[in-house]
């Protein structure tokens, strides 16, 4: 072989082989799987930053591990559809998934608020327990599945707080004939009471307490509800939201658009969920403290329900559950699971959970942290 020649034939090679190390480089993720764009309906604002924020963690979390692959563009409430309407749009077709909160479709059926959060049932820790090792995630979704949705935990905000209100409330009394913005379960719980449930939305919940229409309303916590301003027209803050001790924020996907994925894919919108799960629970956390401390400064009187209030509200919610689970075989099936498991928890709680944490916060008030 003469010197050219043999040039010619290693350059060819060289090239070959760079193009096969080339393919060699490029990630297994990329080869194996196609490219997949996805349109998920939020139920929140962009101005309620933590909570549809979650949705955005979940789609950073996916395009990143595939180089940009999988793709789910998220869409705050109302660009696509009503806030309110995402999970219907999801079973439609409309959109491929969406991020909510499943309560929001209760009036469809109370089964659907078993999977965020129902009056005296789990705080946060216990739901994602529940959820993730107690058979929660799977229960739900033999009743998503009838709805044709496929659907993991996408967020937590903590045990909210339990609304604002322009007068005191002290006593099971004080409740009789006021008018909340308050829905849902809790809803029919309070209305047992006396309260007035009103279905209002977050836009409209400030001029509504400033005219008077309505004497209290409930919607999140400190983050959320200082951008609201209700303090400066209804000062009485008060806790805990009963009615919500640690609500699961949803991913819910279109169902057989979800069983199309890789089992590659799937296992990356699991581990992108549990991810925005904990993101949003975590966040909340460190952002409610300074939250409530500008809040007080500015007017707002904190104060607990009293234990007539709590009593009373938690005798009537168990009349709601007697009421529901006698006619609502999927609904008492989750339900049975999720009291069984609320037993346990909050034995386990009081032991090194809530001792720890009560000297702590007595060294707290006491000035000493």
């Amino acid at each position: 072989m003469d010197r050219r020649s043999f040039i010619r034939k290693a350059g060819a090679s060289g090239v070959g082989a760079a193009a096969a190390a080339a393919a060699l480089a490029t990630p297994a993720i990329a080869q194996s799987n196609p490219k997949v764009t996805w349109r998920l309906a939020s139920s929140f604002p962009k101005s309620l930053d933590t909570i549809y924020g979650g949705a955005e963690v979940f789609s950073k979390m996916l395009s990143e591990a595939t180089d940009g692959n999988f793709q789910v563009q998220v869409f705050a409430s109302g660009e696509l559809v009503p806030g309110l309407q995402a999970a219907d749009a999801t079973t439609a077709g409309t959109v491929e998934a969406c991020h909510t909160v499943a309560y929001y479709y209760w009036g469809k059926d109370p089964t659907w608020a078993l999977g965020a959060a129902v009056p005296f049932s789990l705080n946060a820790r216990g739901m994602n327990a529940w959820h993730y090792h107690g058979g929660g995630i799977d229960l739900f979704n033999e009743f998503l599945a009838t709805q044709g949705l496929f659907g993991l935990p996408g967020g937590n905000t903590g045990v909210q707080m339990g609304g604002w209100f322009r007068k005191q409330i002290n006593t099971v009394a004080d409740l009789s004939g006021l008018k909340m913005r308050i829905g849902g379960f809790a809803g029919k719980v309070v209305q047992k009471l006396g309260v007035v449930p009103q279905q209002i939305a977050g836009g409209d919940i400030y001029p509504a307490l400033e005219k008077g229409t309505i004497d209290a309303a409930e919607w999140v916590g400190p983050y959320d509800d200082e951008k609201l301003g209700f303090y400066k027209v209804a000062p009485y803050y008060y806790y805990p939201g009963w009615w919500e001790g640690g609500p699961t924020v949803h991913l819910m996907f279109n169902k057989a658009k979800y069983e199309e994925l890789s089992p590659a894919y799937k296992s990356l919108v699991h581990t992108a969920a549990q991810a925005a799960d904990a993101n949003m629970l975590q966040k909340y956390d460190y952002l409610n403290p300074a939250a409530v401390k500008r809040l007080v400064a500015g007017g707002a009187k904190l104060a607990p329900f009293s234990q007539e209030i709590m009593a009373a509200c938690f005798e009537k919610a168990n009349e709601v559950y007697a009421e529901m689970e006698s006619n609502n075989a999927p609904f008492k099936k989750i339900w049975e699971s999720i009291k069984a498991f609320r037993k346990e928890h909050y034995l386990w709680a009081q032991v090194a959970e809530y001792n720890y944490d009560t000297f702590m916060m007595v060294q707290q008030r006491n000035g000493k942290l």
